[in-house]
């Protein structure tokens, strides 16, 4: 067939002087055709490259971040194999920002393409199955509808074999499930990347590295805010700037919208966005333009895909008042009397896993704080009922471990009555049994026990939150938290007078004022004790009148009133006892000690220490035992009994140390480094003075004039 007889013509052909019909596409005109011959087109996906990313948006930071998916990239090419990483995190922290800006730097890499999927892991429609994913996955890489295989399993495979040795780059946006994803991954030594609000443990085991991403920090935050705004108002106005983001907590898509309003306004300084998110409960409701991009909604889409125990427990989360709490917290929220509740800790992991809860440390877990208001406005749209229920139980849980600490760490200080909201118990942390326990969680617990207090005045339980105060008694008085022992017995005081309980008020103002005490607000302190004298006299209340008298006179000597301390201490030693109490008795025995050895009277400051420490042991009290011990041994010294003296601080020593009461160890040590020096042992004494000196600078206030003359005596700068 020459070639005159025999053309490959586009189009429609006319075939011999007859018109047959019109051709699509490519066609053969021949006269007569023999054997051997073969006819071929080109693979219609031939030569297509699919160019699907969405534009970048320009990345603020993010390097450490970029440096792990650098890293990651880098192994995966020594292995040959692809490079398959997953960005989780919170809705609107920019997954998608980091995956676009990094993905778009490869693009020249990226010789076979880019392929984009949103999952739509978050749509009003539910998530994307991936038989649609790759059905347009097949079209983009040039197959044609017709021949795009009807089952996933053959999708799958087709899209495997079209994409073998390409170099493509492929982004899965907003997935749901590691299921989902699976299908989706190019058989190609390209690279993947998931994003998903969901950490997606089981992408693990097909060779993805997980990146968690966190919100940013502030300057990093500051940076972005002045990338929107793209004027100069942030260096103009650093300090609004730094507020703004703050109140955005760190979150880009919050900073994002929050610049964004600000931009569409030029003239309007950032304070005033300031001031709109400082209130706090129309925060998430100011992070909004124009109903699009809002804070509010990327929640209410990760919120939306939890099962309602789920759901409920974080709307339920979303009452409490602190920034973080623990598992044994949620046991309690999540409790049901029915006993038909699931599993907390299932529930805790689906949270986890669509990153509306950020776990950490041991069994610890809290709020990214945009999250916490957002749960919280959940939970006001409950009925009240089942609201006000939920938050009992957050008190209740709250007030259980404080009363459990205050057993462990004073049980004489439980004088007044202890009772819980809720008509069923509720579970409470786990504090051991011994002092350190139950401290170190009243430490950790801390800032969270004085946000319920508040809390409970506001929610009309102010039983609860003088309670919570008075229960918290031994961290104030261990730890010396001074500020928060003011602010807590201010609430604990208004909340006792709110429901008039006299008793509940006096306790207050005595624990209060100890506090100032401790703080350097002596007249503070008195005029507090005699305000709770004169609320006890009216009650007939006798033993806590002569208790306060241990309170004044302690105020007295702090003031430098060392009679009037005397004659209080001696009153309060004489009275306590003969009304009922022993121990208070003791105190005040314990204290003449200490007024004796200012005075120098060390022999009246040895009997007096030896008479409460052994009061306080039959108690018993090893707490305050021990504190009469170190005034025993610092009265011993005084005389000059050195070897007695060692004998009394060191036992002293090891309670103190065990109970992790810092100032009185320090007071402890200060005295057996005198003892060392008195003995003739300078190396040791240096020891002990540095150990005290250590344990001083990590207190308030400023240590004692006699530990600085120490350690000059010994060598040691101040």
């Amino acid at each position: 067939m020459s070639n005159e007889e025999a053309g490959n013509t586009p189009g429609g052909v006319r075939i011999g002087n007859d018109l047959s019909g019109t051709v699509d596409g490519p066609s053969v005109q021949a006269g007569t055709v023999h054997g051997g011959i073969h006819i071929a087109a080109p693979a219609p996906s031939e030569h297509r490259i699919p160019w699907q990313l969405p534009p970048a948006v320009p990345l603020t930071n993010r390097t450490a971040e970029l440096a792990a998916m650098n890293q990651t990239r880098k192994q995966a090419r020594r292995r040959g194999g692809p490079t398959l990483i997953v960005l989780s995190g919170l809705g609107g922290v920019g997954k998608t920002v980091l995956a676009l800006a990094w993905l778009h730097s490869f693009r020249e890499r990226c010789v076979d393409g880019q392929l984009h999927a949103d999952l739509g892991a978050q749509g009003q429609e539910g998530p994307v199955l991936p038989g649609e994913a790759l059905s347009r996955f097949l079209r983009a890489l040039g197959l044609p509808p017709d021949r795009i295989p009807p089952t996933v399993d053959e999708r799958a495979a087709t899209y495997r074999s079209l994409t073998a040795g390409r170099r493509l780059a492929v982004l899965l946006d907003d997935a749901m499930t590691a299921a989902q994803v699976r299908p989706l991954l190019p058989s190609s030594p390209g690279i993947a990347v998931v994003t998903s609000r969901k950490r997606l443990p089981g992408l693990s085991v097909d060779g993805f590295t997980t990146l968690h991403l966190e919100p940013m920090g502030q300057q990093d935050a500051v940076d972005l805010l002045a990338s929107t705004l793209d004027d100069n108002r942030v260096d103009q106005q650093p300090a609004d700037a730094r507020a703004l983001v703050d109140l955005c907590a760190g979150l880009p898509l919050a900073v994002r919208v929050a610049g964004a309003r600000l931009a569409a306004r030029p003239q309007r300084p950032i304070n005033t966005m300031v001031r709109a998110l400082a209130r706090e409960q129309d925060r998430l409701n100011v992070l909004a333009i124009d109903g699009d991009h809002t804070v509010r909604a990327a929640l209410d889409l990760s919120y939306q895909e939890l099962p309602a125990p789920a759901a409920a427990l974080y709307r339920s989360l979303g009452l409490f008042p602190g920034a973080e709490f623990g598992g044994s917290l949620v046991a309690a929220v999540a409790a049901d009397p029915s006993g038909d509740a699931p599993d907390p800790a299932e529930l805790l992991d689906l949270l986890v896993e669509a990153n509306l809860l950020t776990e950490f440390g041991d069994e610890r877990y809290r709020f990214h704080d945009l999250v916490r208001l957002h749960a919280a406005a959940l939970a006001e749209q409950d009925p009240p009922e089942v609201s006000a229920a939920a938050l009992r139980r957050i008190l209740d849980h709250q007030l259980m471990g404080a009363f459990g600490a205050e057993e462990i760490l004073d049980p004489h200080h439980r004088s007044l009555p202890r009772e819980l909201l809720g008509p069923q118990r509720v579970a409470g942390p786990d504090l051991g049994d011994g002092d350190r326990t139950a401290l170190d969680w009243l430490e950790t617990e801390r800032a969270n026990l004085m946000a319920s207090v508040r809390r409970a005045g506001k929610a009309g339980f102010p039983a609860a939150a003088w309670q919570l105060v008075d229960a918290m008694w031994p961290l104030f008085v261990r730890r010396k938290y001074y500020e928060d022992s003011r602010a807590a017995h201010a609430e604990g005081l208004a909340a006792a007078r709110s429901c008039d309980d006299r008793a509940a008020a006096a306790r207050m103002l005595t624990s209060g004022g100890l506090g100032e005490l401790g703080s350097g607000e002596y007249a503070r302190a008195l005029d507090m004790f005699e305000q709770a004298a004169r609320l006890l006299r009216e009650t007939g209340d006798a033993l806590g009148v002569a208790r306060t008298l241990n309170y004044r006179g302690l105020a007295h000597q702090r003031l430098g009133r060392l009679p009037e301390a005397t004659r209080a201490f001696r009153q309060a030693a004489e009275d306590c006892p003969r009304l009922g109490d022993r121990r208070a008795g003791a105190l005040a025995r314990l204290n003449l000690a200490d007024v004796s050895l200012a005075l120098t009277h060390f022999d009246e400051a040895a009997e007096a220490a030896a008479g409460a420490r052994a009061e306080l042991l039959a108690a018993p009290d090893p707490y305050n035992a021990a504190r009469a011990q170190v005034l025993l041994g610092q009265a011993q010294l005084g005389a000059g009994a050195h070897v007695p003296a060692e004998e009394s601080l060191l036992d002293a020593l090891t309670h103190l140390r065990r109970v992790s009461a810092g100032r009185e160890v320090a007071r402890a040590l200060l005295a057996l480094g005198q003892v060392a020096e008195a003995r003739g042992l300078p190396p040791l004494a240096r020891e002990r003075y540095r150990e005290a000196a250590r344990l001083y600078d990590s207190l308030p206030g400023q240590p004692p004039d006699s530990l600085r003359a120490g350690l000059a005596r010994v060598g040691e700068p101040s």
